[in-house]
């Protein structure tokens, strides 16, 4: 085999595995998109939120009202509804081919119509793989007394 043909090979070679060592896990993945979306979602960044979203989205509340993707966005976008910067405690990412779970608690504060409040719960994402990406398609809330 001519030098310049195994050079080529090998430096292909070698790119390939660079590519590799820095793949990340569907689970590593899928915490990284849900930090993003968190952030989004305090940012009111429609967009971003958006695009984390199936189409055909639910929200399951606490109440067990049913929410699209339509609905939600225009709850989170409200003038009237202001998020402090919260984080996720215990989140757990189980992922089952193309479909995963992403679960975790909250603590969340912020004000709603100038009115502070607070809520500890527990809450399961789950996401579906579509086309090679992952979009969160259901969100179900479930309070955790204090």
């Amino acid at each position: 085999m001519p030098m310049k043909i195994r050079l080529t090979m090998i430096t292909a070679a070698l790119a390939l595995g660079a590519v590799s060592a820095f793949a990340v896990s569907p689970s590593e993945e899928l915490a990284r998109q849900a930090d993003a979306w968190d952030k989004a979602i305090i940012r009111k960044d429609r967009d971003a939120i958006a695009e984390n979203m199936a189409e055909d989205f639910r929200q399951i509340s606490a109440r067990g009202d049913v929410a699209g993707k339509a609905a939600f966005l225009d709850a989170i976008m409200s003038p009237k509804l202001a998020i402090n910067p919260y984080g996720v405690e215990d989140m757990d990412v189980r992922v089952y081919g193309d479909v995963a779970l992403v679960s975790g608690r909250t603590r969340m504060t912020g004000s709603y119509e100038g009115k502070p409040f607070g809520s500890h719960y527990r809450y399961i994402d789950v996401y579906v793989r579509k086309e090679g990406k992952w979009r969160v398609a259901s969100v179900q809330i479930t309070p955790i007394p204090e």
